[in-house]
């Protein structure tokens, strides 16, 4: 769930449109956004669909529904804003800086700026790193967080959940390493594996070397970095064999650099429970319902999926939004 540098992105992304194959992020992860080439023009020579990596988005929008902005709390809506926290560092295609540095765009942006509208709210995007969304929620300085959030037991005590998408982790090595597939716990066994501290792929990773320990099979060897940028160029040196990570952004990463692969996706709720990424609030503070309905309405009506489509997420939709589903299990004491 964290990225390549805005720096970085502000260099390599340029001119302000990208060729996305459209099936190359069925599922979710973290990119780095140029060809090998650095001639950013296109992602891949496949026919593929324009992204737009400028400031100027030019949004999908949706109207305002006047009942549901009416269940709107009265604290969120004394100010006539929706608070929305994402992670500043961002990842494609799910939130990211802009060519410009600095404003953030994906798909995560677009569906919070639809949930806004029909709320009657001004979107007001606020960034911080992916631990302090969690305290920043938690304290109400956030009113809500798209920034592909799993639902999880642990998490459903301090927050509420509308879900928005499937939730699918990748596997990700270099274009030249010997593995050909991760699968199940014994493909990891003793390698130098990559994950994001605090995150649900990092709960499923430590179950798997408990269970690898279990049977007798080498560790795992754990290495955290900050950024993604940090993991691509530890996947380039040897440092580390593979990375697990959200699926969309690591697929990107593939169509747009070319120097790595995809071998094996799993659900982001372990191999029991389809996993589901949604908008996180503060519990029971009374906005869940009205960001529910919201993302049912443009679900209903077409906005939802142009979205997805723009940013070729359309693999990861979901027929409705639920509230506080059952969520990635409860890690074992």
């Amino acid at each position: 769930m964290r990225a390549v540098s805005a720096r970085a992105l502000a260099v390599l992304a340029r001119p302000a449109l990208l060729l996305l194959p459209l099936a190359v992020v069925a599922c979710g992860a973290e990119p780095e956004l140029a060809p090998k080439s650095g001639t950013p023009t296109s992602a891949s020579t496949a026919p593929g669909q324009a992204i737009n990596l400028g400031p100027e988005q030019n949004r999908v929008r949706a109207e305002k529904v006047a009942a549901i902005a009416a269940q709107v709390p009265a604290a969120v809506a004394e100010d006539g804003k929706l608070s929305v926290g994402f992670n500043g560092e961002g990842a494609p295609p799910l939130v990211f800086p802009a060519t410009d540095n600095t404003t953030l765009i994906g798909a995560e942006t677009d569906l919070a700026q639809l949930v806004a509208d029909v709320l009657g709210l001004e979107f007001a995007p606020q960034t911080t790193s992916w631990e302090n969304l969690f305290l920043a929620t938690k304290s109400g300085k956030y009113e809500v967080v798209f920034n592909n959030v799993t639902v999880t037991e642990e998490r459903k005590d301090t927050y509420d959940f509308a879900t928005y998408r499937i939730d699918q982790l990748g596997w990700q090595v270099p274009a030249g390493s010997p593995i050909k597939a991760i699968a199940a716990p014994a493909d990891i066994a003793g390698l130098r594996v990559s994950v994001g501290s605090g995150t649900n792929q990092e709960k499923v990773l430590l179950d798997w070397d408990k269970q690898n320990r279990a049977a007798g099979l080498k560790p795992v060897e754990i290495l955290y970095y900050q950024k993604y940028g940090d993991v691509l160029l530890a996947l380039k040196s040897g440092r580390v064999q593979a990375y697990f990570g959200p699926n969309p952004a690591i697929a990107y990463n593939i169509a747009v650099s070319g120097d790595s692969r995809l071998v094996g996706t799993a659900s982001g709720a372990g191999p029991s429970l389809q996993g589901l990424i949604a908008a996180m609030t503060k519990k029971d503070n009374g906005l869940v319902k009205p960001l529910n309905e919201a993302l049912n309405t443009v679900i209903e009506n077409g906005r939802y999926k142009e979205v997805l489509d723009r940013w070729g997420l359309a693999g990861e939709a979901i027929p409705e939004s639920r509230i506080n589903p059952p969520g990635l299990p409860r890690q074992a004491e």
